[in-house]
């Protein structure tokens, strides 16, 4: 077998000291950076100056480092279901599905194409080989723990990789840089989405999807104020609404607590903990399993989004394939669109995309029809003005 192994260098820190080490390690070492969103023309894009840094670290490492662009991959396979989902009022999570189509699905294979027996990653996470072959198991540092995101990976994929900085704290990492004069020691981490970068959100995604304005509503039927369109907003948000406080009631934060697309309309409550934006179980699509698939119901924890604590549930697989999970303590805006990832212990055994929630409350709205709440079709709830 090939010792060749071929790094996604992508410029930062993580996958510097990920190709420091496994050239330590004795192997032969090769990095591959990769430039999949191709619309730099308005500045938040960091592909060009990525690059260069890749290039410094590879000079400095004195590995050869290879270029390709995926973009068309990446826009088929991610972007598209992306914007499908945000039509579709849901709000997805392109990291994951980043990360198995690209990372570990085209990726992985042109590392393969360039003569190398395993891909290699700067993720926080770790390979561990159990009685039944590879496990993804937790980064030593929780704080940088990157499991969630690599849920939907398919095992042979994983095991076919390396993650050298798993079993590292992320203080240890940029030291590890900074005593091998790597020149990205210092540089700051990557946010925003995967391969586009960070950015104004709703104006990003204002170019491709249209507004389509719909009245917001208190839980019982209060007109406040009238939404961009369902698409540009997500479960337990609190910017952007621009409804401010209302006469007869407390100067609280609203907070998106539900969508009803059969009405177009936004469901808004006050307060962080309001029982509205608490729910109790869901139910995902098919699960994707990390090892043999659980048939009987099973306790053990899930995440419903990242950096979020284990929470102790209860997963009743379905003969479908789909899951049914129910918390012990209601968790606070579990998103359709989003993942439930599942873990047993450091072990993550997979996960699924969120379908649907089993709320802890109910909109108490009036018995006056929809018609009756927005007026006459195509007209306003409320006066726009008042809303601003």
């Amino acid at each position: 077998m090939s010792d060749r192994v071929i790094v996604g260098l992508s410029g930062g820190v993580d996958s510097a000291v990920a190709a420091l080490l496994l050239k330590e390690q004795g192997w032969e070492v090769q990095g591959l950076f990769m430039s999949n969103w191709e619309e730099d023309d308005d500045g938040y894009c960091t592909a060009a100056q990525d690059f260069q840094d890749a290039r410094a670290v590879a000079l400095e490492l004195a590995i050869p480092l290879h270029r390709a662009s995926f973009a068309a991959e990446y826009r088929a396979r991610v972007f598209q279901y992306f914007l499908a989902e945000h039509r579709a009022g849901r709000t997805p999570n392109p990291d994951v599905l980043c990360n198995r189509e690209i990372k570990f699905g085209v990726a992985l294979r042109h590392a393969r194409r360039l003569g190398a027996a395993r891909f290699a990653t700067g993720h926080y996470a770790r390979i561990v080989a159990g009685a039944a072959g590879a496990e993804l198991h937790k980064a030593r540092d929780a704080a940088k723990d990157q499991s969630y995101f690599l849920h939907a990976v398919g095992l042979e994929h994983l095991a076919a990789t390396l993650m050298p900085i798993g079993e590292l704290e992320k203080g240890a990492v940029r030291e590890r840089a900074r005593q091998a004069g790597l020149p990205v020691f210092d540089k700051p981490d990557s946010t925003g989405i995967c391969f586009i970068g960070e950015r104004p959100f709703r104006e990003f995604l204002g170019r491709y999807l249209a507004d389509r304005p719909g009245p917001i509503e208190s839980a019982d039927g209060e007109p406040l104020g009238v939404h961009r369109g369902l698409a540009f907003y997500t479960l337990g948000q609190r910017e952007g609404l621009k409804i401010g406080g209302r006469a007869g009631r407390a100067q609280l934060p609203w907070f998106v607590a539900r969508k009803d697309p059969a009405r177009n309309a936004l469901i808004a409550v006050q307060g962080h903990d309001h029982p509205l934006l608490l729910s109790s179980a869901l139910t995902t699509g098919r699960m994707h399993w990390l090892g043999a698939p659980r048939g009987a119901p099973f306790a053990g924890a899930v995440k419903v989004r990242y950096r979020q604590a284990d929470q102790p549930a209860t997963l009743a697989p379905r003969a479908d394939g789909t899951a049914a999970i129910r918390f012990e303590k209601p968790q606070r805006s579990v998103t359709p669109g989003q993942y439930a990832v599942v873990y047993e212990g450091e072990r993550c055994l997979g996960g699924a995309v969120i379908e649907s929630i089993e709320p802890v409350a109910k909109p108490l709205l009036p018995a006056r029809s929809a018609a009756a709440r927005t007026g006459p079709a195509g007209a306003s709830p409320v006066d726009p003005a008042r809303s601003a």
